[in-house]
């Protein structure tokens, strides 16, 4: 396993993986069990946030405490994306949350960027990059990129399940870029769906399989 890639052993994380995975699992538990996975996942992801200590004053006395000193910000990609930054904004509401619209053509595997709603001057110190499944990299790299090129001094990628091959590829394009995941699957099957996976993530999510 490359450093740079972490796969998630929490039990709880295990057990809401074997539901999110089962075909008869429906819309509603399925946003459920993506939103608590996510949670989990972004706690794990932010282990090395810079913290700045901030002067409490409790019920018997005062203080010192620390609070993130860093801009975070969550970088959906759309749409499968929105159900885990929905997620984190409840671990971290001051995040901000920048959307990108990348879809995989499915006769190349490319990805195409449809939707950019970064703001012309990104001023966060970490950007996470959100896609709850890596099977060929394209759109993880390509949402990578965008925000490297736009100077983010720092990117992550959070996600659920991934494929060697996309981890191979992202690793080669960004060898600097932590991945965290709750699982590494098998391989990818001849139309790229990672096996043995899920299933489309954002068709599941919203209902539209």
């Amino acid at each position: 396993m490359p450093a740079h890639v972490h796969v998630s052993t929490h039990p709880l994380i295990q057990d809401k993986l074997a539901r999110l995975r089962a075909i008869h699992t429906k819309p509603p538990e399925f946003r459920s069990l993506i939103a608590a996975i996510s949670r989990v996942l972004f706690f794990e992801a932010t282990r090395d946030v810079l913290l700045k200590p901030v002067l409490v004053t409790t019920p018997l006395t005062t203080t010192t405490c620390h609070e993130v000193a860093e801009k975070i910000g969550l970088v959906p990609v759309l749409r499968a994306g929105l159900g885990m930054a929905d997620a984190m904004l409840e671990a971290l509401p001051e995040a901000a949350v920048w959307h990108l619209g990348l879809y995989r053509d499915h006769v190349t595997l490319k990805p195409v960027t449809y939707y950019n709603k970064l703001p012309a001057k990104p001023d966060m110190d970490l950007g996470i990059v959100l896609d709850p499944m890596l099977a060929t990299g394209g759109s993880a790299i390509a949402a990578i990129d965008i925000l490297k090129k736009a100077g983010t001094p720092k990117v992550s990628f959070i996600g659920i399940l991934a494929a060697p091959e996309g981890i191979a590829a992202l690793q080669e394009a960004h060898p600097d870029v932590p991945v965290f995941l709750a699982a590494l699957d098998l391989h990818l099957n001849e139309v790229g769906y990672i096996v043995p996976g899920l299933g489309d993530a954002g068709d599941r999510q919203f209902g539209t399989c």
